[in-house]
């Protein structure tokens, strides 16, 4: 009866061994290591649509986010734009934030490559043990050795996406050092055309004050009504208005620019001057590979192929892991006979658990994690097309700007003469008794309505030129091959 119960026993024993192995050999069968394409196919356009025309072409787009992207901003030829931008390089908060991310990017990744490597470290100390017996101490000083191997990619995948997330934080630091700079410029023009503006409006307050000093010796000597003194104060008093409210305008600029700087407001103004530059002429034949400069393209396309390791690394779990462990070097009941040779002990294989360990049923969690991988990387590449998509908007909006803008301009120069003309023959008319006062006035306002369009149009223009740019993701031409510091 024995001999039967033993067996029946080793039968049991054996057909849950067999279950075992059936179990794994069909969620092995079941499950694969392999990783979705880490890059993404777009089917874009071959040209911008608002570009110049080319005869040369265009070129098949490659990544190129590492490219020089060049002292950009000294194409404008304004050494007080190349002081500020500079200086926000150096001490903006934003960027000092955005550099700490990447070191602490580069440290995870240093994690996860230090997970794949061999680990040894020393121990010592005692272990109190006993039984119905007795007791005794058992002290120990051991050198243990751990190296897991990679059977099936798993650590491999975990550090090629830590390094992958590296990259495209260094990525996103290229984004937002590029997208400082840009705003410097974009303030700074935005700076210069409201002082071009309120140059025009303090240039108006004299003529406003002449005009109501010409209409009160007038009305003094009983050649004018009333109406017309009042009407000249009232244009001047809107006119200081005008000026006051546009005052406050550049107040709002000029701190936004001392934070971009790093500086308090109170620390920082920017000196009084008028809008300069004419604009930079965009060439025909931008190339399309200047787009792959654009930083976030490159941490979009980085997060992609990040999210795919991690997928392989998810489907690994579903496989075996080999654990190889080692430990050697002295135990002894007595700490003063510790280090003698008859002290000396060794263990080869898991100091706790298993060598090779094979997950049967976890609850769905590594199912649950596959899923989440696969998510992730689903979102990732819908995120990188919509990037791709809204650098070409970037790009073809400013594009179209740019021309826009260049033919207002025209015509504003144009309008400025014609009201500039009109508002002296209205005033010889007026000076001479052949006009009312209202016609003066009329077409005054319409000289300096032009005048004040025409200084927005030319500060529009400058900053829809820096707005290409950063869509380009950097300078072109000459500018952008020219030398560029060290980004870390």
């Amino acid at each position: 009866m024995t001999i039967k119960i033993k067996s029946k026993l080793a039968a049991v024993k054996g057909a849950a061994t067999i279950c075992a192995i059936a179990a794994a050999a069909a969620m092995l069968a079941a499950c694969s290591t392999s990783k979705p394409p880490a890059t993404v196919p777009m089917d874009l356009p071959s040209a911008y649509r608002e570009a110049p025309a080319s005869a040369d072409g265009w070129t098949v787009a490659m990544p190129a986010d590492a490219a020089e992207r060049g002292t950009w901003w000294r194409i404008y030829q304004d050494a007080r734009l190349d002081a500020l931008v500079a200086q926000a390089s150096a001490d903006s908060p934003t960027l000092a934030i955005a550099l700490q991310r990447v070191k602490q990017a580069r440290a995870v990744a240093g994690l996860a490559d230090a997970d794949r490597g061999f680990q040894l470290g020393v121990g010592f100390g005692p272990t109190r043990s006993g039984d119905n017996t007795g007791d005794a101490t058992q002290w120990r000083a051991q050198l243990n050795a751990s190296y897991e191997v990679d059977l099936f990619g798993r650590l491999s995948d975990l550090s090629r996406a830590a390094a992958l997330d590296a990259a495209g934080q260094e990525a996103a630091y290229r984004s937002v050092l590029l997208a400082l700079q840009a705003d410097v410029a974009q303030n700074y023009f935005a700076l210069r055309a409201i002082d071009s503006e309120l140059d025009v409006l303090a240039k108006t307050v004299l003529l406003r004050r002449d005009s109501l000093r010409l209409t009160r010796l007038r009305y003094d000597n009983g050649d004018t009504s009333e109406l017309d003194v009042a009407q000249a104060d009232a244009e001047l008093a809107t006119t200081l208005a005008d000026e006051e409210a546009l005052s406050n305008q550049r107040a709002t600029r000029d701190h936004a620019l001392a934070v971009l700087l790093g500086k308090a407001p109170a620390d920082f103004t920017l000196e009084v001057a008028q809008l300069a530059t004419t604009g930079v002429p965009v060439p025909a034949g931008l190339p399309s590979e200047l787009l792959q400069r654009r930083p976030d393209i490159a941490q979009a396309q980085r997060d992609v192929a990040a999210n795919s390791a991690r997928i392989g690394a998810a489907k690994a779990a579903f496989f075996p892991s080999l654990s190889l462990t080692a430990s050697g070097g002295y135990a002894s009941s007595q700490l003063h006979n510790l280090f003698e040779s008859s002290s000396k002990s060794w263990i080869l294989g898991p100091l706790v658990g298993t060598m090779l360990n094979l997950p049967l049923l976890d609850g769905g969690h590594n199912r649950s994690e596959l899923a989440l991988a696969d998510a992730r990387y689903a979102a990732s590449v819908a995120g990188y097309r919509q990037t791709v998509l809204t650098a070409l908007q970037d790009v073809e909006n400013n594009l179209n700007a740019l021309q826009s803008l260049a033919r207002q301009i025209g015509y504003e120069e144009d309008a400025v003469r014609a009201a500039g003309k009109a508002a002296a023959l209205a005033d010889s008319r007026y000076r001479n008794g052949s006009a009312s006062y209202f016609e003066v006035i009329d077409a005054q306002r319409t000289s300096l309505a032009a005048q004040r369009a025409r200084s927005q149009l030319a500060g529009a223009r400058a900053m829809a030129s820096v707005g290409l740019i950063r869509a380009l993701g950097g300078g072109w031409g000459a500018v952008a091959s020219s030398d560029t510091a060290a980004l870390f």
